[in-house]
C-alpha cells in the first residue's frame, strides 16, 4: 500500500503542476506575441494549444487554492499548539530524565504558554493515579483566562521596567493670527517602577508518575500551568501594589463619576456612564470587565411583559454591551464593573515564559521516593494611562 502523502506533500506537488502549465502558457503566449510582431497570424491549432493549456492552468489553480485553504483551516499535525504538559512529556531532557531506573538530579523545560498515596497530608496531591498508572482520565473544571488578552503583550530581559504613565494632557491648540503668539498645550507624566514578580507552586509526587506521560501531562496542563494563570488574572485585575504584588488594573483604574450630571438607575446605565467617563478622557473603551453573576442578572432583565431586555436564550452571539465586549470572569468583584480601553492603558511584560522544574535533589525526594515538580512564570504590568479605565459599583447589590 502506498505511502499516504501529507498535506503539505500534496501541496507541493499541486503547486509544482500548477508552476509546469503555468510556464507552459507563458510560452505560448510569448510565441503568440513574437508572430504577431512579424505579423504572422496565429493558427488555428496554437489557439487551440493554448485554450488547453489557459484551461488546464486554471484547472491547478483551482486545486492548489482548495488545498491552501484546508491546510489553512486544518494545519498539520506537527503544527498544533502544544499545551504545556505535552511541551514537558515531549521534551528530550525530560525523556531522558525519566528513562533513568533511579532518575536522580533536575530537568528544567521551558513551556510558554499526583501521587499515588491516599493521604491529604501537606505536600501530598492525594490518590490521583490509578493503580494501572492511566492517570487523570477527566478533566477537571477550569475557569476561562481572559484578562491578559485584553492588553498589550511584551517581553522584557529586566527586573523592572521603567515607565512614564501619564497623569494630565491640556489641549490649548486653537486658531492663531500671523505672527501672534501660539498657545501652548500641557501635557504631564509621572515616572513609574512596574517591578517583575514571580508566580509560582509546586506539587509533590511519586517518581513513577515520570513513566506515566498521560498523567503527568494532566497533571502539569491542569493543575500546575492553570494554577499559574489563574493566580495571574487574578494579579491582573486586583493586584495591590506592595509587597510582591502586582499593581492591578482594578487597583489603578478612575474611579466612577457619573459625567454630566447623568443618572442611572440601573446596572446597564451604570456601564454606559463608565464607558462615557472614558471617551471623555479621549480613551475610546474596548471592553467591559464583570463578574458572571453580573452579567446574568443583566440579560435575565426584563420588560413589565416578561421579555427578555436583551437576554437571547437561544442567541449564540458572543456577550457585547453598548457595542462593546463583555468580558466575564470570577475575578472580578460581584456588583463591580471594569471599563476601559484595555489597549492603551497597560502593558504586560513577560520576564520568564511559564518553566516546569521536576526534581528529586530534596533529600525527602530521595528517601522516599518522591519527584518534586515546581511551575513558575515572571512578568512585570505597566499601567501608562490609569484615566483609561473606570472602576466602580453597579448600584445591583445593597
Amino acid at each position: 500500500m502506498a505511502e499516504q502523502k501529507s498535506a503539505a506533500e500534496l501541496a507541493a506537488e499541486v503547486k509544482r503542476d500548477f508552476d509546469t502549465k503555468h510556464d507552459a502558457v507563458k510560452a505560448i503566449a510569448e510565441k503568440a506575441l513574437a508572430e504577431a510582431q512579424k505579423g504572422t497570424p496565429l493558427a488555428s491549432t496554437a489557439k487551440e494549444l493554448a485554450d488547453q493549456a489557459i484551461s488546464g492552468m486554471n484547472e491547478a489553480k483551482a486545486r492548489l487554492d482548495e488545498v491552501e485553504q484546508k491546510m489553512a483551516r486544518r494545519g498539520e499535525p506537527g503544527d498544533r499548539h502544544l499545551t504545556a504538559g505535552e511541551r514537558v512529556v515531549e521534551d528530550e531532557g525530560l525523556k531522558s530524565f525519566a528513562s533513568q531506573t533511579r532518575p536522580r538530579g533536575r530537568v528544567v523545560v521551558e513551556v510558554k504558554d499526583i501521587t499515588s498515596l491516599t493521604t491529604d497530608a501537606p505536600g501530598s496531591a492525594g490518590a490521583l493515579v490509578p493503580a494501572d498508572r492511566r492517570g487523570l482520565q477527566v478533566e477537571l473544571p477550569q475557569r476561562r483566562l481572559t484578562i491578559r488578552s485584553l492588553l498589550l503583550p511584551g517581553q522584557t530581559a529586566s527586573n523592572s521596567i521603567e515607565y512614564d504613565q501619564e497623569k494630565l494632557f491640556t489641549n490649548n491648540a486653537a486658531m492663531v493670527a500671523e505672527g501672534a503668539l501660539k498657545p501652548q498645550s500641557e501635557l504631564q507624566f509621572e515616572e513609574k517602577t512596574a517591578n517583575v514578580r514571580t508566580i509560582a507552586h509546586w506539587i509533590r509526587t511519586s517518581v513513577q508518575i515520570l513513566a506515566d506521560a498521560p498523567g503527568l501531562r494532566s497533571i502539569i496542563d491542569q493543575r500546575l500551568r492553570y494554577g499559574l494563570g489563574l493566580a495571574e488574572e487574578n494579579q491582573l485585575l486586583n493586584g495591590s501594589g506592595t509587597g510582591q504584588n502586582l499593581l492591578g488594573l482594578v487597583t489603578a483604574a478612575a474611579a466612577f463619576v457619573a459625567p454630566g450630571s447623568l443618572t442611572a438607575t440601573t446596572p446597564v446605565d451604570t456601564i454606559r456612564l463608565m464607558i462615557l467617563q472614558a471617551a471623555l478622557a479621549e480613551y475610546p473603551p474596548n471592553g467591559i470587565v464583570l463578574n458572571p453573576i453580573d452579567w446574568a442578572a443583566i440579560e435575565m432583565a426584563k420588560d413589565t411583559q416578561g421579555r427578555y431586555l436583551i437576554g437571547n436564550p437561544q442567541g449564540t452571539i458572543s456577550p457585547t454591551l453598548w457595542g462593546l465586549p463583555v468580558v466575564p470572569t470570577q475575578a472580578m468583584g460581584v456588583d463591580k464593573s471594569l471599563v476601559g480601553a484595555f489597549n492603551l492603558a497597560a502593558q504586560i511584560f513577560d520576564r520568564q515564559d511559564a518553566t516546569v522544574d521536576v526534581s528529586t535533589e530534596d533529600q525527602d525526594n530521595f528517601v522516599k521516593n518522591k519527584v518534586t515538580i515546581r511551575a513558575e512564570e515572571r512578568l512585570a504590568l505597566a499601567i501608562y494611562r490609569p484615566a483609561a479605565i473606570v472602576y466602580g459599583d453597579l448600584g445591583r447589590v445593597a
